[in-house]
Order: structure tokens, then C-alpha cells, then sequence
């Protein structure tokens, strides 16, 4: 056997408790245990970051495996390998001195391998007289033996751990792509709902994710988004099922005039009314234009808009009216959709409107579809300014731009 003994390390290196709890660890081998060194190795760098060792580390021990005969360390194989430094320098690519010294001393303090010291400090073998090594000094790789069934299991519930994230990551993507499209769907059908507000909250959940997140804050933030996700389906399921409706409806009614025995053939005459005159004009749908929130409000969340005011800034209704008027052009918006936003929300709410659409425009895909959408909205009594105003002030506000 070639452990039994406890050494100690020559010259000025110094003795520690956990050198010496690696020796008496080492001596627990069992007489036909033996691990395959390149398997143990895979496993270490798997582990390497749990175990204390660094990448350069690993690159010295994998230079002293290389020197081991045979690819199972055993007793019977020999646990002792004793290449010199500048062998070991040529292994590992032309590392120096310095660093070699520094990373063997990093596996030893990492329980990894033991120093196995000769008198003068020198790593030889002595042999026998039919050529079998009888002792050896240099380095003992007997605690890889060792604890081979614990680096394993470390590797393999690290690796666990990884693919579990990796498959939360791709969860969230699906997540995050399914809510991005059924939203830029529901915007660009001009579907009814609340999809502009919808996009600032999805915005704002995705904005925290950090660039390296764990496992629990990657479980919190999907649950979340798909709570999210549900709803956004939940809206546009509730959509479809009304069209339906009215669709289902509608033929119906169809159905029940044509079955009517009573109903005049297209081939008959029509009375005057039917053949010539308009219809009555239908009662003006559009009510008072609510009340505009203050200047200093709508400023304070749309702080992008106030350089395209005269000179350069906004200090009154007037200002933002002009403003609005450049930046309506500037993203896009067609002179007679801006002109019913005013008939339908106020010339001044219509100004506020296009500045909110300013510090989003990077989130919506046509500005003008949009707007025209959030005019019908209005004029149906679906759509309110003061969420879509909040929200922005919340994120541009001073606390917003402190924490930034």
C-alpha cells in the first residue's frame, strides 16, 4: 500500500488540519475500489464551481492524471504520480512556474490530491528489483478515489439543476412571445379591450428580469406571466365567442325574413322612401369630451414631447397642441385620424393622447391604427387617458428615474 502513512510537506510549506483530514480520509479505500479517471474528471469540472477549484486548476490536475498509467486509479494500479514541474509545464501548455505552484497548492487545499513529499522535496520512484514501484513521491490522487461517489453526485444534481433552468428559460420565452403576439394581434385587428395597458404591464414585468437570474425568481416571474398570458386569451377567447354571436344572430334574422310569408320579392315595386330617400341621420354618438388632466402632469409623464415645443419646450396647452401636430407627423399619423381623435376626445386630451404614444412608439407597430383605434374606443366610452397617463408617470416619474 502506498497510503498508511501521514507526510507532511518539505520546506517552509506548512501542515494544516484539512491536509491532514484529506491524508486519514484517503487511508478509507478500499482494496478493489477504482474509478475511472477521466470519468471523475468530466464530473469535477462539472462541479468545479461548488468544490472551490478554477478552470486552471482543473487544467494541472488534468495534466497529472495524463501521467497516471492506466485509465482506473486503484491501489493495485499506484495512487502516487510524479512528473517534475517542467514536465508538467509542457502539459499544460507552457503554464508558469508561479501558477503551477499556485493551482497544484488550489487542488490540495480543495481536498483533490495530497502532496506525498520525499526528503530533499524531490517526486521519484523507487523500484524494485523486477522493475515494480515500491514507493513513490509526488503527488497521491488517492482522495479522487475516495470521494468519487460524492463529486458524482454533486455533478449530476448540479447538471439537474442547469437543465432545469434551461427549460424555465425556454417556458418564459414561449410565454413572452405568445403574450407579445396575441397583443400586436388584438392591436392590429382593432380589437376592443384595454391591449394598450395591457402591453405597458407585460412591458414592465419583463423590464426586471436580471441578466442572470436563479431558478426561484425564473419560477415567481413565469407564473406571472403566465397568469398574464391566460388573460390576454381569456379576452380575445371572450371576443371571438361574441362575434360569433352576433354572427349567429344575424343569419338568423336573415333566416326568419326570408321565411316570412308576408315579405315583399325584390321584383316588386318599392315605396318611395325605400327606392330614394336617405336615412334618417342617427343621433350624434360622441359626448362632452372629458376634462384634460394638468399640463404639469401630462409633462411629467411624456417628458419626450416637450423638445418639439416652441424653442425647445412646453409651457402651456398651446405649446403641447403644436407639438402634437409635429410629433402626429413625425410617427406617422394621418391628418384625419388626428382630426377625429380632437372631435372625439378634445383637442387637448388628443395632444396628450399623441405624447403618450411618443413614449411608447417603439412598443406599437402601426401609431396611426392604433390611434384610430383608441378614437372608436373613446367614442364608445371604452377607453380612459388616466391609466394609460399613470402608468407612464410611474415609469418616468422621479422614483422610476432614481431607481434607473
Amino acid at each position: 500500500m502506498q497510503t498508511g502513512n501521514v507526510t507532511t510537506p518539505f520546506g517552509r510549506r506548512s501542515m494544516t488540519l484539512g491536509m491532514l483530514a484529506s491524508q486519514l480520509h484517503a487511508e478509507e479505500i478500499a482494496p478493489d475500489k477504482a474509478i475511472d479517471k477521466w470519468k471523475i474528471f468530466r464530473w469535477l469540472c462539472e462541479a468545479r464551481e461548488r468544490i472551490g477549484v478554477s478552470d486552471r486548476a482543473l487544467a494541472v490536475l488534468n495534466a497529472l492524471l495524463s501521467f497516471h498509467p492506466k485509465n482506473e486509479i486503484s491501489e493495485e494500479s499506484g495512487l502516487v504520480v510524479f512528473p517534475s514541474n517542467a514536465q508538467l509545464t509542457l502539459r499544460t501548455h507552457g503554464m508558469t512556474g508561479t501558477t503551477l505552484r499556485r493551482n497544484l497548492a488550489q487542488l490540495v487545499d480543495a481536498g483533490l490530491i495530497i502532496r506525498k513529499d520525499s526528503p530533499n522535496g524531490k517526486r521519484y520512484a523507487r523500484k524494485t528489483g523486477s522493475g515494480d514501484i515500491s514507493e513513490a513521491f509526488g503527488f497521491s490522487l488517492a482522495p479522487l478515489v475516495v470521494r468519487a461517489e460524492e463529486i458524482e453526485a454533486m455533478a449530476t444534481e448540479i447538471a439537474a439543476e442547469r437543465q432545469h433552468l434551461r427549460r424555465l428559460k425556454e417556458r418564459l420565452s414561449l410565454c413572452r412571445r405568445d403574450i407579445s403576439k396575441l397583443i400586436e394581434t388584438a392591436l392590429e385587428e382593432q380589437i376592443p379591450g384595454e391591449w394598450f395597458e395591457m402591453q405597458f404591464h407585460f412591458r414592465a414585468l419583463v423590464s426586471g428580469i436580471p441578466r442572470s437570474p436563479d431558478a426561484e425568481m425564473l419560477e415567481e416571474l413565469l407564473r406571472d406571466l403566465e397568469a398574464f398570458r391566460d388573460q390576454v386569451v381569456n379576452s380575445l377567447e371572450m371576443k371571438i365567442k361574441t362575434e360569433k354571436t352576433h354572427s349567429n344572430d344575424s343569419q338568423s334574422g336573415r333566416h326568419i325574413q326570408n321565411s316570412n310569408p308576408n315579405s315583399t320579392y325584390e321584383s316588386e315595386p318599392r315605396s318611395e322612401k325605400e327606392l330614394g330617400a336617405t336615412a334618417e341621420p342617427r343621433p350624434d354618438r360622441i359626448a362632452e369630451p372629458p376634462k384634460s388632466f394638468p399640463l404639469a402632469m401630462v409633462l411629467q409623464g411624456c417628458p419626450e414631447i416637450v423638445p418639439y415645443g416652441p424653442g425647445g419646450a412646453i409651457s402651456s396647452w398651446r405649446d403641447l397642441m403644436g407639438a402634437a401636430v409635429v410629433v402626429r407627423s413625425m410617427l406617422g399619423v394621418s391628418p384625419s385620424a388626428y382630426q377625429r381623435a380632437c372631435e372625439v376626445m378634445g383637442a387637448e386630451n388628443a395632444a396628450t393622447v399623441i405624447a403618450c404614444l411618443l413614449e411608447r412608439a417603439g412598443h406599437i407597430n402601426s401609431v396611426g391604427g392604433y390611434l384610430r383605434d383608441l378614437t372608436r374606443r373613446a367614442e364608445e366610452g371604452e377607453f380612459s387617458i388616466g391609466p394609460m397617463l399613470m402608468a407612464l408617470i410611474r415609469s418616468n416619474g422621479p422614483v422610476a428615474r432614481k431607481a434607473g
